[in-house]
């Protein structure tokens, strides 16, 4: 799903990560990746707010996405050791109040490699996943 758009991100992951290394707060990565989708001209909004819904209801309360990228990807990124299930849920909520399809999850933090993992919201929220951390470098 968004095979070109999915691979740019992750490339200009991947430049952050070979530029920066790990061990940076998770907000110098944000930084460091929003000037590379420039830099890559991949359009962005950086931290927008994302209203969300209860049934039909909407909340008062929002969401904040680390990025959505063409419009209808959320990119979510950490500086971790590792993921856990506590970052895929979170990146599963998103998906779900967004109703978009495709998320991915950054990992500047796990060290040497960078750590990815993309979320498709098949129907009914079901959710497929697919790592595929240190492709590149």
């Amino acid at each position: 799903m968004y095979r070109d758009e999915s691979y740019k991100i992750t490339g200009a992951c991947f430049e952050v990560q070979n530029n920066m290394g790990s061990g940076f707060l998770e907000a110098v990565y944000q930084e460091c990746l929003a000037l590379e989708f420039g830099d890559q001209n991949i359009p962005f909004v950086e931290q927008s707010s994302v209203k969300l819904k209860y049934k039909m209801h909407a909340l008062k309360k929002h969401y904040v996405p680390d990025f959505l990228c063409y419009d209808k990807i959320v990119v979510e990124i950490k500086a971790e050791n590792k993921l856990d299930n506590i970052d895929r849920a979170q990146i599963i909520n998103y998906l779900k109040a967004t109703e978009l399809e495709l998320g991915i999850l950054v990992n500047f933090g796990h060290h040497p490699k960078l750590e990815i993992e993309r979320f498709v919201n098949i129907a009914n929220n079901a959710f497929s996943t697919t790592n595929n951390a240190n492709e590149r470098e």
